[in-house]
């Protein structure tokens, strides 16, 4: 299988460059007469700019070699091109947690990722928009949001998604709740917030399924939102709701939007997590833009509708 020059252009995080595994990778990639340009980011930002560079280029498919904050900047650098000049996007998954690549389908180890990011189909998926920040996996609030920004790198290197796990336990008894008022397509809620979820895929935080029923496809948000309790037992109530999801219960919301917004109280600021990547917000508008990007996964994958449809 031979390809033409800049069918696959990989942008690798600097801290992967190195790696004894990665560069064999690339040379079996070229062995097997895959056409592979490689890209090495140096600081924050360099993987958005070279997304962005490779569609100009006239790239057909960009490689995200790196963690979930690789993905995010590089969907971001794709989503500031005009739609018909966004290349598809594939993962080589080198970080701690990987959620949106483990919900792709996409093999372990880095030959067979980086081999399936450049020969596996793609298809069109929906990319949210949160304020002026695109996410392409799920973006979270309050609680969970915590846990990401406050799990040390080296501890996620030790133990992968494990690590989240770790620094919630921690956390578990001295959460906040995060004030303020929620609107969406057909409802809102002044609520005290423990965790908001808005999923386009189904898991985050390395493995935690906060929205399972979720598709990358259908122009919706699936949203769960957690709050309004404050008392070991209420705790236990909320438990049990989240294992079935209601609608509207007395601590779980689980629904689906095209659109939400949030504005606190006072100047409160919530901590968000996009894809992984920290900010805190005292306001957001979040959208959904439907089928905005190509994105490579397994044939079997769920997530999406056959490459065909």
């Amino acid at each position: 299988m031979t390809q033409p020059p800049g069918t696959n252009r990989l942008i690798l995080n600097g801290q992967s460059a190195q790696m004894p595994e990665v560069r064999s990778a690339v040379f079996a990639c070229r062995r097997g007469g895959l056409n592979v340009d490689v890209r090495v980011t140096w600081e924050q930002g360099d993987a958005e700019r070279q997304a962005t560079q490779a569609g100009r280029d006239g790239v057909k498919r960009v490689i995200a070699g790196g963690g979930d904050g690789t993905v995010h900047e590089v969907i971001n650098g794709v989503m500031l091109l005009p739609r018909e000049q966004r290349p598809e996007v594939a993962i080589m998954p080198l970080g701690s947690a990987n959620d949106l690549a483990r919900s792709l389908g996409l093999p372990p180890g880095q030959a067979a990722s980086l081999d399936a990011a450049c020969r596996l189909p793609s298809r069109w998926v929906d990319v949210p928009r949160m304020n002026d920040r695109h996410f392409i996996n799920m973006a979270t609030g309050g609680f969970g949001a915590e846990i990401t920004t406050s799990t040390p790198k080296r501890l996620k290197r030790l133990m992968g998604g494990g690590a989240y796990s770790v620094i919630g336990a921690m956390k578990a008894w001295r959460y906040q709740l995060y004030r303020g008022h929620v609107a969406w397509e057909g409802g809102e809620s002044r609520a005290a917030i423990f965790l908001l979820a808005l999923g386009n895929g189904v898991q985050a935080g390395g493995g935690q399924q906060l929205t399972p029923a979720a598709r990358l496809d259908d122009g919706l948000l699936d949203v769960l939102m957690v709050r309004d309790f404050a008392s070991l037992h209420q705790l236990k109530a909320m438990m049990s709701e989240l294992k079935a999801r209601p609608y509207h219960g007395r601590h779980v919301d689980a629904f689906r939007t095209s659109w939400l917004t949030f504005e606190a109280d006072g100047d409160a600021m919530l901590p968000l997590t996009l894809d992984g990547e920290s900010c805190y917000q005292r306001a957001f508008e979040a959208e959904i833009v439907p089928l905005a990007v190509r994105l490579v996964m397994a044939e079997s994958c769920s997530l999406a509708a056959p490459r065909n449809a």
